[in-house]
């Protein structure tokens, strides 16, 4: 009998792995789309070693975390993504969708329009990774995202994050200890040109992510906590500091305004209330739009859905707590 079962799990695990692959997510009513990359199940050394150059003591110690398998986007949300999610007149009205999603995705709480264009320039249209919007407002696109298509999506996990940073490497980039590599990888204020890039114009990780070091830095779902790695929290399974405030989020990946050294892969950097010191709203609110045009996002869906209730309590979260 324990040997039937033990056949029949890995029977069970074989065609799980075999339905785990890249993934495309279509948009309804748009000719929009999301290239979700598989990300196995596995453990690695979260943070940085000791000798790291430039490392900084928010990055050890240096601990195990296990994580469970997820999709993770191809490439940063763009603004070609996000517009569509802030003006509704942007959707397809001849390309059919479902009416009961379209209602829900359209109750969803979107910002007020900004009296300024929001890319200060830089570009939306054509790739353009999106900024200026706070964790609450990329949460809020994800909740529109799960009404539209009836797939669970969020933020990463600080922690899932570095997993899919790291392409299963352990040096200071995916790539290796030379910064002078990045120039193949990254844009960073070496090459940037003062402006963010289109997404997916240099080189991937192992993984196949592009842009995970630099070009915009990326929210994730942790509140930072500058001693969280000295924790026992921090060694568990899939682990992740809930959000209890406001300030400080955890921000990922380093940009195209950064040096070098904050496109590490173990780089960890707090959001900061002066990101919002211009509001570009009308009327004004504390929660939706920043003035961090270093600042955006990508999504990850997890190979485990979590319950309808779960779901439903983690869009639920009231602003102030995120």
């Amino acid at each position: 009998m324990k040997k039937t079962l033990l056949l029949l799990f890995c029977f069970s695990s074989a065609i799980a792995q075999e339905n785990f692959v890249a993934s495309t997510q279509l948009i309804p009513a748009t000719n929009l789309k999301i290239e979700l990359v598989p990300i196995k199940a596995g453990k690695f050394l979260m943070g940085s070693p000791a000798n790291e150059a430039n490392r900084k003591p928010d990055e050890g110690p240096q601990h195990e975390v296990a994580i469970d398998a997820f999709w993770m986007a191809k490439h940063e949300t763009t603004w070609d993504l996000y517009s569509t999610f802030l003006n509704k007149d942007l959707e397809n009205i001849d390309l059919k969708e479902d009416e009961n999603r379209k209602k829900n995705a359209n109750a969803v709480a979107r910002p007020s329009k900004p009296y300024v264009e929001m890319s200060f320039g830089m570009g939306k249209n054509g790739g353009f990774p999106v900024c200026n919007i706070t964790q609450f407002a990329a949460m809020q696109f994800c909740k529109w995202l799960y009404e539209k298509t009836g797939v669970f999506y969020r933020l990463p996990t600080e922690a899932e994050w570095e997993y899919a940073a790291r392409g299963g490497t352990q040096t200071t980039y995916c790539f290796g200890n030379d910064a002078t590599q990045l120039n193949d990888y990254a844009w960073y204020f070496e090459n940037s040109d003062g402006a963010y890039k289109k997404v997916g114009l240099k080189k991937p990780n192992q993984f196949g992510l592009y842009d995970m070091h630099g070009n915009v830095a990326e929210w994730t779902l942790d509140q930072y906590q500058a001693d969280f790695y000295a924790t026992p929290a921090a060694s568990e399974a899939n682990a992740r500091l809930k959000t209890e405030r406001l300030y400080a989020h955890s921000v990922r990946g380093g940009s195209w305004d950064d040096d070098a050294d904050a496109l590490r892969s173990a780089a960890r950097r707090p959001s900061n209330p002066l990101w919002k010191q211009r509001d570009p709203q009308i009327p004004k609110s504390d929660w939706w739009m920043t003035d961090a045009s270093f600042l955006g996002f990508r999504v990850v869906r997890p190979y485990q859905t979590p319950s309808k209730s779960e779901i439903e309590a983690y869009y639920k979260r009231p602003p102030k707590d995120i």
